[in-house]
């Protein structure tokens, strides 16, 4: 269960909410330039752009949920159980690839969303594990930059490639229905209503914010799409980077999960593990956690370009309260 989406003000933003019923490690990891991406059928890449992100690292690999290369190109995987259907063995004259590998593939070598959908063209994903007694993910996956957002989903009928014109991705059914659901939402505005119940009746709105009654407020993956779509596109743009990354969590608040609201079939409790921010354009991870709601921040050029190894950071998850002293007379 998660929510990433694009965002545009002066500079271009990508994030997600990551919707998980426990934590797995998750750190804040740059990946230098030299350090080299190993893969099981497709060789090395020895050097290749420096990326950010969050990930757990195992056996000295960075394994992201998401993160953003140099050059701006950013890529989330999320959740799609019963739906991600992977290719049982490796093909002949395919560049084939375990879904963990699709980040370091992708964002060591592709600069935009462009030579991404390129490079697609000549992937297999194999049904394949990290290692023996670890899980195979069932992931789709967000990919954009400032120009173009697509969607990669791999199922029983093979590998789509989606353009996504809302800059939005959630969880199942695929994402063709998303984009049909929303035409269920078309008469939703931020305005106050106009009377076409009946022209005839006086009626007027009672209150604020009636414009959005009938907008879904619960968490499953259709109605956070929708909900994200329509905060996304009805918000306000900001010109600052503080109000920009501001905004940007607000929206992601917005489809941001309660611990105790929603239960696995195991009674665990799902909840908003952490939330990003990326500032593509500068370089910049922001993140806040569910027990700490203060906003973090690294900069991926203050790092990327001398190391050799892999840079980890903290994602600090204990809540940092300020508290205030009076104003003197």
């Amino acid at each position: 269960m998660c929510t990433s989406l694009t965002f545009q003000t002066k500079d271009f933003y990508f994030g997600r909410n990551l919707d998980l019923e426990y934590n797995f490690g998750e750190k804040i990891v740059v990946t230098p330039r030299q350090y080299p991406f190993v893969f099981k059928f497709a060789g090395t890449l020895a050097q290749h752009y420096a990326i950010i992100g969050t990930a757990q690292i195992t056996d000295g690999c960075p394994l992201y949920a998401e993160a953003v290369n140099e050059k701006g190109l950013c890529l989330a995987g999320l959740n799609f159980p019963g739906n991600a259907v992977y290719a049982k063995a490796p093909a002949e004259r395919k560049t084939n690839l375990a879904p963990f590998e699709l980040f370091g593939f992708l964002l060591g070598s592709c600069a935009t969303v462009q030579e991404a959908e390129e490079k697609l063209k000549t992937v297999c994903i194999t049904h394949t594990a990290f290692k023996d007694g670890y899980p195979v993910a069932p992931l789709h996956w967000h990919i954009a930059d400032k120009d173009r957002s697509l969607v990669l989903e791999c199922t029983e009928d093979g590998m789509h490639i989606y353009e996504n014109p809302v800059g939005v991705l959630t969880n199942n059914p695929p994402f063709p229905f998303h984009l049909t659901n929303l035409q269920n939402y078309m008469h939703l505005t931020p305005n106050p209503p106009k009377n076409r119940f009946a022209p005839a009746l006086d009626l007027s709105p009672y209150g604020q914010g009636m414009g959005t009654m009938g907008l879904p407020g619960d968490a499953s993956p259709a109605s956070r799409f929708v909900r994200a779509v329509f905060c996304k596109w009805n918000s306000e743009q900001p010109e600052s980077e503080e109000a920009s990354v501001t905004q940007f969590f607000h929206i992601l608040d917005n489809v941001a999960m309660v611990s105790g609201t929603v239960r696995t079939p195991e009674n665990k409790l799902d909840k908003t593990t952490y939330s990003s921010c990326i500032n593509a354009s500068r370089g910049i991870y922001y993140c806040k956690t569910y027990n700490n709601n203060q906003i973090s921040a690294v900069r991926l050029f203050d790092t990327a370009f001398a190391a050799k190894d892999l840079i980890e950071f903290p994602m600090p998850d204990t809540q940092q309260i300020h508290y205030l002293t009076p104003v003197s007379s």
